[in-house]
């Protein structure tokens, strides 16, 4: 774990100025290293310039670690690339697919967690860390639908994931909400059931109902504030954890960056309380 980060925010190009200049204390930004991957240019030496100021995170969503394939060696190698140039202080990627034979479709899709599957993720992750050099953090998905064939837990799946790879875990808080949600579990029974010890960081988000379904299916769009049952599960989190390098995440309806500032305040302070250290 990065002990010196506290809540940071998803960096955008309309903000890029800002974010430069911005003082904030301990601001650190996330992007997706996809938007990156080129020998040069205005938008890597924007990011170089940011990452001269502020700590810079990498969230990868095209590795397709789930996929029945390994992760393609061209990707990997710009993506390694990029980490020497940016010297990220972390690095994760989704529990998920997102290509098959060479096809690449625009979301991150569910599998079976099979024990099948679990060695394939596993040595897909190894892989990964073997070509960066370091260890990445895997981030729990958002679920819609019931799958059937699970051999594991999701809890368990990612717990034996970290045993097997050494990995990190990202912890998405919206993303728990959701799920529990749209299949009718409960979020507190996953949160305490996760393997806390091994996050590396946690990130929270907006959401919306489905627009012909309403509240029965919730989506994580990531164009709205984080909201006030998404933080309460994350203040129960913080205070079994301690505090967690926190991101605040905004892929749509994007506002002015102040207002993300406000939002990423209130993690910050969060983050700062007594309430935040680590149950005895």
């Amino acid at each position: 774990m990065t002990p010196l980060l506290t809540a940071g925010l998803g960096l955008k190009p309309q903000h890029y100025d800002e974010a430069l200049h911005c003082t904030a204390s301990d601001l650190w930004w996330e992007v997706n290293p996809e938007n990156y991957l080129a020998d040069g240019g205005p938008r890597l030496a924007w990011l170089e310039a940011i990452r001269a100021r502020h700590p810079v995170s990498l969230h990868g969503v095209s590795l397709s670690l789930a996929a029945d394939a390994p992760p393609d060696a061209e990707h990997l190698r710009r993506l390694a690339q990029l980490a020497r140039r940016i010297e990220p202080a972390l690095v994760s990627e989704h529990l998920a697919w997102s290509a098959w034979r060479g096809r690449y479709h625009p979301d991150l899709l569910p599998f079976p967690r099979t024990h099948e599957a679990l060695a394939r993720i596993a040595a897909n992750i190894s892989t990964t860390q073997d070509a960066l050099g370091r260890t990445i953090a895997i981030e729990n998905p958002t679920h819609y639908l019931h799958l059937e064939g699970h051999d594991w837990s999701e809890t368990d799946f990612l717990a034996e994931l970290v045993r097997r790879t050494g990995c990190g875990l990202l912890l998405d808080v919206n993303n728990l909400y959701l799920s529990a949600h749209n299949l009718g579990t409960c979020a507190h029974d996953y949160l305490d059931a996760f393997p806390v010890q091994a996050i590396t960081e946690i990130h929270l988000a907006g959401h919306h109902a489905d627009p012909r379904l309403g509240d029965a299916l919730l989506i994580d769009s990531h164009d709205a504030p984080v909201a006030e049952p998404v933080w309460a599960l994350y203040e129960r989190l913080i205070a079994r954890t301690g505090p967690r390098p926190t991101l605040i995440e905004r892929d749509d309806a994007i506002p002015p960056l102040p207002e993300l500032l406000a939002e990423r305040e209130r993690a910050h302070r969060m983050l700062a309380t007594p309430e935040a250290l680590p149950c005895a």
